[in-house]
């Protein structure tokens, strides 16, 4: 198991200096956004895309860093109602589809996307709750007349380049759960080329215990990239208003929850529990971190995550136990 980076961190940065930085601190993958929500600051993707010379040069650029790319990152909208964004997010998703494949990753991370909640509908319209009755209505709309319709294609486009998409379950798109995953993944034909990119901080705060969640998306197949990002609930905060929480992530002393580095809000012993249940049921692959603390600069945030990830992750396979031997 290795320990990575969204690099997604470092956008202020050119790729060669980012890159740098990650030697330095010695991790051993990076992640990389290409459109939509993270951006595409490292990568020209259109020139990726049309030139093996530029893949290639790219690749090396990793290489002799020691670096594995995990995936091509491209969080996003697709079915969003408003058609301009929902075009530029799915275009971004057919590139990085394209794009992985040719570099060899096969992994692509995203969002599943909302709709709204009908055709003249102007933004998302997430459903949380059965009643009134209309809100279950706008529930079927949307699966049956957008998600599902949609992703089908999608999976097609997936199947043909051998591509995973890799989905963040988050709140505010219709996949926020196993459940909701799982509803998509078996909804659509290709849909095991549908899977998860496990992000244990948007499970917490929602009440998902995300090691019960991770061993039953595995036993499914439905892993294929993990994130490494922390929640803390605050007590107080939390036992007066619940976690369903619209203040500003700044506001971090009013907020019931908040995302902090990787051992900030759950011990090194929760870590090495998540770690031990990756490598039980069948993951083995990178563990990207995702820095998103408010508390912390993005070099100390960095740097404690990976002190707690290094105490956490089991990097050598077993060796055949003694009663095993002859």
């Amino acid at each position: 198991m290795k320990i990575g980076l969204f690099l997604a961190l470092f956008g202020d940065k050119p790729l060669e200096a980012a890159l740098d930085i990650v030697q330095e601190e010695g991790i051993q993958a990076v992640e990389i956004g290409a459109g939509a929500y993270p951006g595409s600051s490292h990568l020209d993707v259109d020139h990726l895309l049309s030139s093996s010379e530029a893949r290639d040069a790219l690749l090396a650029q990793l290489s002799k860093r020691g670096l594995e790319l995990s995936a091509i990152s491209v969080h996003g909208n697709p079915i969003h109602p408003n058609r301009e964004i929902a075009k530029a997010h799915h275009d971004a998703f057919v590139k990085a589809v394209e794009l992985s494949a040719a570099l060899g990753v096969h992994k692509v991370n995203g969002f599943s996307g909302c709709p709204g909640d009908g055709p003249e509908a102007k933004n998302p319209n997430w459903v949380t709750c059965a009643w009134p009755d209309e809100f279950r209505d706008i529930l079927d709309w949307q699966w049956s007349q957008v998600v599902l319709p949609y992703w089908e294609e999608q999976a097609a486009h997936l199947a043909k380049h051998k591509v995973h998409f890799c989905i963040e379950m988050h709140p505010g798109f219709v996949c926020y759960s196993n459940d909701t995953l799982l509803r998509l993944r078996k909804g659509v034909k290709n849909g095991e080329w549908i899977s998860a990119n496990f992000d244990p901080s948007h499970l917490w705060w929602q009440g998902i215990d995300p090691i019960a969640a991770v061993r039953e998306l595995l036993e499914n197949g439905a892993v294929h990239h993990v994130h490494a990002k922390d929640t803390r609930i605050d007590p107080q905060n939390s036992g007066r208003n619940g976690n369903l929480d619209t203040k500003s992530y700044g506001d971090i002393g009013a907020r019931s929850w908040v995302f902090r580095s990787v051992g900030y809000g759950h011990s090194v012993e929760w870590w090495k529990d998540f770690v031990s249940t990756l490598r039980t049921f069948g993951y083995d692959g990178v563990l990207s971190i995702e820095h998103e603390d408010g508390l912390m600069s993005t070099r100390e945030g960095l740097r404690k995550a990976v002190e707690t990830l290094r105490a956490a992750v089991i990097s050598e396979p077993a060796g055949p136990m003694f009663w095993a031997r002859e």
